[in-house]
């Protein structure tokens, strides 16, 4: 199975076409790896840096509040028990690492379902090139504007980064810019329109074919 997708240049007129290899395109959704792809990416994001203090880390408490028989009350070796105000934590959380490795077919694959979804559903649209002359936000959604994707969720693939892109869409809420090489399998599924160029097309395919 093969088809074609036309390719746009900015101010939204058809300008060429490229076709899409059945290699890219996939009927089954693998929703059951998509979701263990997500589920890895946003794990991977947790810092694990929480903590709490045990008895050993909670300052005072080194002499023997009294003595161990006599006074007809409970035995007690220190005043930072956990059982006394003041005292250390029993069991609370220690830092640790969240973070779950994923086997790059699994992630491949992942990226693949969502990619060939999306081009089957007219949610891709490929430029000639993606070459923005102002930093003005003004001009970037004119060119939002004339590919009629100004209202939705919009991921930019970009093989390189360009600093007036950058700084045209920065204050955009709904628009995002990724490096095609290593787009998050999150972010793609995330998005309502995915736009890239024929040059990160062309990387898209050789990483994901």
């Amino acid at each position: 199975m093969t088809m074609k997708i036309d390719v746009h240049n900015i101010v939204g007129k058809v300008v060429d076409s490229v076709e899409v290899d059945k290699k890219l395109l996939i009927s089954d959704s693998h929703s059951s790896v998509v979701r263990q792809a997500v589920l890895s990416e946003l794990a991977n994001l947790r810092q694990g840096t929480h903590s709490s203090k045990n008895r050993s880390a909670v300052r005072g408490g080194g002499k023997k509040p009294w003595k161990q028989k006599g006074r007809g009350v409970a035995r007690a070796g220190t005043i930072r028990s956990p059982l006394w105000k003041g005292g250390g934590t029993i069991f609370g959380p220690e830092p640790h690492s969240y973070s779950h490795k994923l086997p790059k077919k699994m992630g491949r694959l992942a990226r693949k379902s969502i990619i060939s979804k999306k081009i089957i559903d007219g949610q891709f649209m490929v430029l000639d090139k993606i070459i923005i002359d102002s930093f003005k936000t003004s001009d970037f959604i004119s060119f939002l504007d004339n590919l009629n994707i100004s209202s939705k969720k919009t991921l930019i693939l970009v093989d390189s980064f360009q600093e007036n892109l950058i700084l045209a869409s920065r204050n955009i809420r709904n628009v995002f810019i990724e490096n095609v090489k290593n787009v998050s399998v999150y972010d793609l599924m995330d998005s309502e329109i995915i736009l890239s160029d024929k040059a990160g097309f062309d990387i898209l395919y050789k990483v994901l074919a």
